[in-house]
């Protein structure tokens, strides 16, 4: 989803009059400082995009390699892109997605919920899906706000920082990772949020004490034998995408851990894989949580809310 902008605009500098005592004078406007029209952007994207066949969204992705390469939003190619010239940055840009490079990677950011994050090789890419957590959240604490917030496997403090924008809460953040706590230190900074959020090196709640309203875990969910898309399998880490031969390793793990840590009126708001719902449940179940389950946006189970 990302952070709400403004569209990326300049005026297109309208002959200006400026009238001395006798008489009124035409103006030129100082020249345009951005590339001019007939630079062939739209052309450009649309070839590139035929050469991203192998991507679920290649026009997006053309048009977001294309706006990183002249250093502007989406919003001004969309709305006038031959404005501007092709710059000679954009071919390499364009051959490293087709060796299946991640875009938030080549770009260095990805937008999440209300925010922009940096991400990069390390580092877990965020998804849309995992924005259902968000929504589970604000469900359960309608009206409420959750004061303390824990979030295991915080990557780049994708969910953290997403929940503190929302929330005007202090938080923690965990990950086994020193380049992923690299990354959601910078996005805390970025944000205005290193005050109020804390990164922590660490195996899941291993050494954490007390208690915490609110609990956001995304966990590794694939089965080691399960294939993979190149772009995620060759490029993003493996830590933090497979969990052992049924993908349930690290649920395991957090059924134990997760019971001790919910504060009272509290939830733990916990991602999982589309056909996990009924195991991931009974594992919390079988540790004395109750458990809800809610779906993405699109109709697939992908969040067990557990109190």
């Amino acid at each position: 989803m990302g952070a709400r902008r403004v569209p990326y605009g300049r005026g297109t500098g309208a002959v200006r009059h400026i009238a001395d005592s006798a008489t009124a004078v035409s103006v030129s406007p100082p020249p345009n400082p951005l590339p001019q029209a007939g630079g062939g952007v739209s052309a450009a994207i649309a070839t590139a995009a035929t050469r991203f066949a192998f991507s679920a969204t290649p026009r997006l992705d053309a048009e977001l390699l294309m706006a990183h390469a002249l250093g502007v939003e989406r919003n001004a190619i969309l709305l006038d892109p031959d404005r501007y010239a092709v710059p000679a940055s954009f071919a390499a840009l364009v051959e490293r997605r087709l060796r299946h490079e991640p875009i938030a990677y080549i770009t260095g950011t990805r937008g999440f919920w209300s925010i922009d994050l940096a991400v990069g090789p390390g580092a877990l890419v965020p998804r849309a899906d995992s924005e259902t957590l968000l929504i589970a959240a604000q469900a359960h604490f309608a009206g409420r706000v959750p004061a303390t917030i824990l979030d295991l496997g915080t990557g780049p403090g994708t969910l953290l920082l997403a929940a503190l924008d929302e929330w005007p809460a202090r938080g923690l953040g965990i990950d086994f990772s020193a380049d992923a706590l690299g990354y959601a230190r910078a996005n805390a900074a970025a944000l205005g949020m290193a005050d109020r959020a804390q990164f922590l090196r660490g195996s899941w709640a291993d050494a954490i004490e007390g208690r915490f309203d609110l609990i956001l875990a995304n966990p590794p969910y694939i089965g080691t034998a399960e294939t993979l898309p190149p772009e995620v399998r060759d490029h993003e880490p493996h830590a933090a995408l497979f969990a052992g031969a049924d993908g349930l390793d690290d649920y395991r793990i957090l059924a134990t851990q997760l019971p001790a840590l919910i504060a009272p009126g509290g939830a733990a708001v916990i991602e999982i894989g589309a056909t996990q719902a009924a195991p991931v449940s009974a594992l919390l179940e079988a540790a004395g949580l109750h458990v809800a389950l809610h779906h993405d946006y699109g109709g697939n189970p992908r969040v067990l809310l557990a109190r």
